[in-house]
């Protein structure tokens, strides 16, 4: 259990790194904690920059107000980068010279874009949507624009998809899977996505890579691997993430898509944890080891860190969940979904309001929901408590869904 004589370094300062500093106070820690950011903004929240914030730009994003930090008593180091660990010494080496000594070092770090070896696909013009930078830099130039290229039928390419949609600007996405989100969500759902896209006038090319991009003055040229041509205005990158595990590896921890922990989320130096979108751990809901990039995970791994540290150690087995909101849709998804699974469909597809039940044999392993609030709570309840749920009923709209939970 930490004392108020030791010093706690967080690096990173996205929700999971925010999170676990609050908590860690909120759990009676009062000792000192440094929670170093590359960013110079105040830590703020990143899942409105694909939403809300572009037609809405100026909303405040801050997790915390200022004040939060000087109240808490937290060291918020904005701008500067963690270059380098020093497990035998206990220290971290900052950019801007500095060395922090820690007696626990929580690395958060998060992920960045994946950029796939194409030629042109790091020219400055090429857009990323990460950041509050990258958010910022789109609603500069978004009046400017009539076609936009995405690259990228995940959540993320999908959610900038709908929005600039609903702006009146026309959309290309290329997406190399045969379908949309197939890493995440089930074929029903995925097919869903793919006809309230098209027919929101979103071009979808799929399977299909892209070749090249090249900018011509104010112009860009997408090339697909078959030859097709797309001329367009912008093209934003949404190829996926790859987790910061830079600084670990070279520090000698073990990273294998993510910086690897045990289900308390401790690495195998006592003195250094990972969490959130950095951290690959033993998950109860899934087969083996996850990595999960979600505000929940993050969250739900900063305060089960901090619980551990103050002396109540748990295994980490928060339910994931999700969300997604792409145009005037809202995906919700409860659980961990995985190939071979049963689908079971709750509503009608097409009224576009229903989830998928699906089951691993007998156990209801997750729910999508789409436009389906109130399936989603009730999802989550019902996978978190291990309750057995007849197929059929969750089939039959005839059945109050919150009867499931008595069943």
């Amino acid at each position: 259990m930490l004392d108020a004589s030791k010093k706690v370094v967080v690096i990173g300062a996205g929700h999971a790194g925010v999170e676990f500093a609050a908590a860690l106070r909120q759990k009676g820690f009062a000792g000192s904690i440094d929670l170093v950011s590359d960013e110079t903004p105040i830590p703020y929240q990143r899942p409105p920059l694909s939403k809300e914030y572009i037609k809405r730009p100026g909303n405040p994003l801050v997790l915390k107000p200022a004040q939060f930090y000087v109240d808490q008593k937290v060291t918020l180091r904005t701008g500067v980068r963690a270059e380098a660990i020093d497990r035998e010494t206990r220290k971290v080496r900052l950019s801007d010279g500095e060395v922090l000594p820690y007696d626990h070092l929580v690395i958060a770090t998060g992920a960045r874009n994946r950029k796939p070896p194409v030629p042109g696909i790091d020219h400055p013009a090429v857009i990323e949507l990460r950041s509050l930078a990258d958010a910022e830099r789109i609603v500069e130039r978004i009046a400017e624009w009539r076609r936009v290229v995405v690259i990228g039928g995940g959540f993320i390419g999908l959610e900038a998809a709908g929005l600039f949609s609903l702006m009146g600007i026309e959309v290309d996405v290329v997406e190399m899977a045969p379908r949309l989100m197939a890493r995440a969500v089930s074929p029903t759902v995925s097919a869903w996505f793919r006809d309230f896209h098209h027919d929101n006038r979103v071009q979808l090319h799929m399977p299909q890579q892209v070749a090249k991009v090249e900018h011509r003055g104010n112009r860009a040229i997408v090339t697909l691997a078959g030859g097709d041509l797309i001329e367009a205005d912008a093209v934003l990158l949404a190829a996926g993430v790859v987790p910061n595990t830079e600084i670990a590896a070279t520090a000698g921890l073990e990273v294998s898509n993510g910086v690897v922990v045990d289900g308390f989320l401790a690495t195998a130096d006592p003195a250094i944890s990972a969490i959130g979108d950095c951290a690959a751990y033993p998950s109860v809901h899934f087969a083996g080891m996850a990595r999960l990039e979600s505000v929940q995970n993050a969250g739900d791994h900063g305060k089960a860190l901090a619980a551990r540290l103050m002396g109540d150690a748990r295994p980490y087995d928060a339910l994931p969940w999700f969300w997604s909101i792409q145009g005037e849709a809202r995906l919700q998804i409860a659980g961990l979904t995985k190939p071979g699974l049963t689908e079971v469909v709750r509503g009608d597809t097409r009224g576009g309001k229903f989830s998928v039940f699906l089951f691993d044999g007998a156990k209801l392993q997750a729910v999508e929901s789409v436009n389906a609030p109130a399936d989603h709570m009730v999802a989550r309840r019902l996978i978190a408590a291990g309750t057995s749920v007849d197929p059929a009923a969750a089939a039959d709209m005839a059945i109050d869904i919150k009867s499931l939970m008595a069943a």
